[in-house]
């Protein structure tokens, strides 16, 4: 494109006002110096002017770059309509260095994401439906994903190559944990089977029967010598390693098991589930391991727990129930609560899933966006229960949702998507900023108007 009234250097920012129309995208050349007035405090400040500013989002001096120890912005809520996924998220995982997000999708996809900033790195397509359950080997280079179309899949990571289908359940796969040594895998599934798998090939090493309805969650012990599942029959088995054989079944609870969580250490099995007897303390239930006595049984009576996750270090267990809009924190082993995060304004309408970094810092919580339409991921301060950002793919995103693209220098073709109002990350460069119009949509989103900038050209 030309440009007769100004001819930039090779060094210079260029903006192009970008529009889509009926007959597709229109692109046109703008004079960066007399275009400042408009879009120079949107590249400086970052993410799209907004007539209604948000209370929590910062800003920094327009003629000031950010300095390079600049944090990712925080406590900045994503505009309306943003989306991780196009359909709900079922499951989350994140690698042992903190670096990865994995996330399982109704939408039939996996996505990748780089943390802390939220970078989206690849999406992995290959499921013939929903993908319930993701899990990240311990060493960072094996993904597995289980799904409904009855199938397991290994991929390569950080490449997303896929390696592997599995093969070998008669019905939906619900729940998949690799053992810390990163050798073997378990998945539950709706055939009432678990199923062992060496890694990282995926030859199936034996399939382990008894429960008598689907097994929902599975758990493998640091040490590999115990597995423990829960299933809808309204037990736990724990099973030895690995050899298969039945230890105990742990009955107790009500109705329905949901999750089931081994501590770091090895001496805890936390589960979760319904309450509704009427001689219940509550929904969640600690067991003493190897021997699987009931130590403590604590939460709200009278409700379901669905979602469990206990901290690298032992000390801190995260509860949440589908369908809610609250996580809370409990103190290991005393079962003391120590806070909860909720907002109604941040969180989705259900919580399918949720998982602690191995730090301590972060929770990551998943599942059905506001409104009903589509799959969100949120970043949450497990030391404050701060909210942190979202998780956004711009290509699924509702068209009401404005927000800006980053490329990080060092990501090479990753984008950090953020909501107006944020600060432009440390090192990033800006390239697609809406600073008007209504239909925010930058490169391969499907939205129906407005204008935007580029940056640079």
């Amino acid at each position: 494109m030309s440009d007769q009234t100004h001819k930039p250097n090779e060094d210079e920012p260029q903006i192009f006002a970008v529009n889509k129309g009926a007959r597709g995208w229109h692109f046109n050349r703008r004079n960066f110096l007399k275009a400042t007035s408009v879009a120079g405090a949107a590249l400086t400040v970052g993410g799209c002017q907004s007539q209604t500013p948000t209370p929590t989002s910062t800003s920094m001096p327009t003629n000031t770059p950010p300095p390079t120890n600049t944090p990712m912005p925080t406590g900045v809520p994503p505009a309306r309509g943003a989306r991780a996924h196009a359909s709900d998220v079922q499951s989350v995982a994140i690698s042992a260095d903190g670096m990865l997000l994995a996330s399982g999708s109704s939408d039939n996809t996996i996505k990748l994401w780089s943390l802390p900033d939220g970078a989206l790195l690849n999406t992995l397509e290959g499921h013939a439906s929903e993908v319930n359950s993701v899990a990240i080997s311990a060493d960072g280079t094996l993904l597995a994903s289980g799904s409904y179309d009855n199938t397991i899949k290994l991929w390569s990571l950080p490449d997303g190559t896929l390696r592997h289908t599995l093969d070998g359940h008669a019905s939906i796969v619900n729940s998949l944990v690799i053992s810390a040594d990163g050798m073997l895998l378990a998945s539950g599934s709706s055939d009432n089977t678990i199923k062992l798998w060496s890694l990282p090939d995926g030859a199936l090493l034996n399939t382990l029967e008894g429960h008598t309805n689907l097994v929902v969650s599975v758990a493998i012990s640091a040490d590999r010598t115990l597995l423990a599942s829960g299933s809808y029959d309204n037990t736990i088995k724990l099973w030895s390693l690995p050899d298969g054989t039945l230890r105990h079944t742990l009955e107790g609870s009500a109705s329905y098991v949901h999750s089931v969580a081994i501590s770091a250490d090895g001496t805890l099995l936390a589960s979760a589930g319904s309450g509704q007897s009427s001689g219940s303390n509550g929904n969640i239930k600690l067991w003493s391991l190897p021997d699987g006595a009931l130590l403590n049984t604590f939460g709200e009576p009278y409700s379901e727990v669905h979602l469990l996750a206990i901290s690298a270090d032992s000390t801190l267990l995260a509860s949440g129930r589908s369908g809610g809009s609250t996580i809370e924190l409990w103190s290991l082993p005393d079962g003391v609560m120590r806070g909860f995060m909720s907002d109604v304004s941040f969180f989705s309408v259900d919580i399918f899933s949720i998982a602690i970094n191995p730090d301590n810092t972060l929770l990551a919580s998943a599942g059905r966006s506001p409104g009903g339409s589509g799959g969100s991921i949120k970043l949450w301060s497990l030391a404050d229960g701060t909210y942190l950002r979202d998780l956004i793919d711009i290509a699924v995103s509702e068209p009401e949702f404005e927000g800006a693209q980053y490329s990080p220098d060092d990501e090479g073709s990753s984008v950090i998507t953020l909501s107006c109002g944020s600060p432009i990350p440390a090192g990033s460069t800006c390239i697609c900023n809406c600073v008007t119009g209504s239909g925010c949509s930058c490169v391969g989103h499907r939205s129906g108007g407005g204008s935007h900038y580029w940056y640079p050209n």
